[in-house]
């Protein structure tokens, strides 16, 4: 029986595709002319690791009727529509629109989610959701990086991406994989994911009780990273305490070049040292 161009049309829906779209056609790769079903499974594919251009894609293999043509959404010798969302700029197709996919023009790439749950952030360079504008900390171009824990590149991962509040980004999975191994701090800039207000409070309670803050090990210069300053304090054997935001998430480092052999400012004194001096 033959079917009328509505059934034509929506032919295949669904029943086509690879592990990471459905559609009803093939892509050929200018860069090495052989097919395949997406730009992904190319760049898994390859020995040589290059990577395949959507832009430059100029035919594709109806999966139907396997006819070759230039790229369009509707295959031009049977009429099956090749991929219910399609995007010309991006030489894109996908069955799957519960995706809500929408172009970029900004990051000049498709994205998922759909297009009111995103603006583009021009710092940044990409898109985040609505519920970041204007709330989080902008880091030129910090999405167009790998990622710090697996190194996947994020601007065009499949993966969901988190912005943490540092504004150094990584993928979700990997966000949660670092919690599971107790580390909570930003792997590139060392600041801290929550808040630790309430931590450090505790933590200095506990050092206040158990006389912790005693010194043993004279004075060293540290540099704080959450305020950034660098100052010398008194080495502690719970740790080196920031003098400027009294956080304790800092580290050890070398006396600055300019530091010479100046005296201590007076901020460096213990608490105990200093009442003595009154």
């Amino acid at each position: 029986m033959e079917l009328d161009d509505a059934s034509r049309h929506g032919f295949g829906r669904m029943g086509f595709g690879c592990k990471h779209y459905r559609r009803r056609c093939r892509i050929r790769a200018p860069c090495c002319n052989d097919v395949f079903h997406c730009r992904h499974c190319h760049n898994e594919s390859t020995k040589d690791g290059h990577e395949l251009d959507r832009h430059a894609v100029e035919s594709v293999i109806c999966l139907v009727c396997d006819t070759e043509q230039p790229v369009a959404q509707v295959c031009y010798n049977c009429g099956v529509c090749m991929g219910e969302y399609f995007c010309s700029a991006c030489k894109f197709f996908d069955d799957d629109v519960d995706r809500e996919h929408f172009h970029c023009q900004d990051c000049g790439i498709c994205r998922v989610g759909g297009k009111d749950n995103f603006f583009h952030c021009e710092k940044c360079g990409s898109c985040y959701s609505v519920s970041l504008r204007d709330k989080h900390c902008c880091i030129e171009n910090s999405m167009k990086n790998n990622c710090p824990i697996c190194y996947e590149y994020l601007f065009d991962s499949l993966r969901e991406t988190s912005v943490l509040r540092c504004g150094h980004t990584m993928h979700l999975q990997c966000f949660h994989e670092m919690l599971k191994h107790d580390k909570f701090s930003c792997p590139i800039c060392s600041m801290p994911i929550f808040d630790m207000d309430k931590f450090l409070r505790a933590l200095d309670a506990e050092i206040e009780a158990n006389m912790l803050h005693i010194d043993y090990m004279g004075k060293g210069w540290i540099v704080c990273n959450d305020c950034r300053d660098t100052t010398q304090v008194y080495a502690r054997v719970a740790g080196h305490k920031c003098c400027h935001c009294q956080s304790h998430n800092t580290c050890r480092v070398a006396a600055p070049a300019s530091f010479g052999h100046r005296r201590p400012v007076d901020h460096t004194i213990p608490p105990q040292e200093a009442k003595a001096m009154d």
